[in-house]
């Protein structure tokens, strides 16, 4: 069995290039050090350094040493991150989301969620969904993809649509219904955080311009006194203190967009082996997604 210290002081001494270096990045004599590479290279029985009168310099054997020392220090370090992770998912049921709309139902239900449930404000990215359940830095992820990954599981809690609020006197808002082709070249003021619908509203509708706003509080008062379109869903209505914002002398009409496209799957991604311990918040939400458009 390697210690750690004497890995550690290997994988310093091949960024460093020197003993003393070494030593006092580590605050730790050189001797103390000398001492060690001797000692690792006696545990190992292979040469590590090539040593001259007034140099020491890893050899090729040496070299490959540091950098497999290296990997498995930072493995350690994430062993330790892990279970302290788990540990804390024993105790709290962390949810985060790849979309904004679900926090809009948490801020909702924040009165009748269980205590020991936090949820995280930020928007986490798609790519890192596989590896925050694995090291236990979240316990449920509310996505827009189903994950493949055997050893995640996910179940559908609703759907979000899309749609768009226009100003009542374009000739566009006396429908029941609209596609992405027929918003085409308009200017729309938008929040800058919206996940994947970002993507998606540049990519379907031509020619059109996006007025990004970060605060929710900007976005509301430009929504309030000037007539950009502004897109909702149906979880938006249980906002309160974004409609509050703007339902004075708002002259627009919402309007589903039918693509279907605009109409997205909300799944709740967990580990299999913590199904048990989701179930009761995915019931809860399952139980509140807004059923009507």
């Amino acid at each position: 069995m390697l210690d750690n210290y004497l890995l550690e002081e290997l994988v310093v001494f091949d960024k460093t290039g020197t003993l003393a270096a070494t030593a006092q990045q580590l605050n730790v004599t050189q001797p103390t050090v000398t001492r060690g590479m001797q000692k690792l290279e006696s545990d190992l029985g292979v040469t590590l350094f090539d040593r001259q009168p007034n140099r020491i310099t890893l050899t090729k054997t040496g070299q490959e040493a540091a950098q497999q020392a290296a990997k498995l220090l930072a493995m350690n370090h994430q062993l330790v991150t892990d279970i302290r992770n788990f540990d804390a998912a024993q105790q709290t049921l962390t949810v985060a989301t790849t979309i904004p709309g679900p926090l809009i139902l948490f801020e909702r239900l924040h009165d009748q969620l269980p205590a020991n449930i936090t949820v995280k404000t930020g928007l986490l990215k798609a790519t890192q969904l596989n590896t925050t359940l694995k090291q236990h830095d979240a316990t449920l992820i509310i996505t827009n993809q189903a994950p493949s990954d055997d050893q995640l599981s996910a179940t559908l809690i609703g759907t979000e649509n899309l749609a768009v609020n226009l100003n009542k006197f374009m000739y566009q808002a006396n429908q029941a219904s609209i596609t992405f082709a027929e918003l085409k070249g308009l200017s729309f003021i938008v929040l800058s955080d919206i996940g994947p619908w970002r993507e998606l509203i540049q990519a379907q509708i031509p020619a059109a311009k996006f007025f990004y706003q970060k605060q929710r509080e900007a976005l509301a008062e430009i929504t309030q006194y000037s007539d950009f379109p502004y897109f909702s869903t149906n979880l938006s209505p249980l906002d309160v203190a974004f409609n509050a914002q703007i339902q004075d002398d708002d002259s627009r009409v919402r309007i589903p967009i039918s693509d279907a496209s605009a109409h997205m799957p909300v799944y709740a991604t967990y580990l299999t082996s913590q199904r048990h311990q989701v179930q009761p918040l995915i019931t809860q939400l399952i139980d509140a997604w807004p059923t009507v458009e």
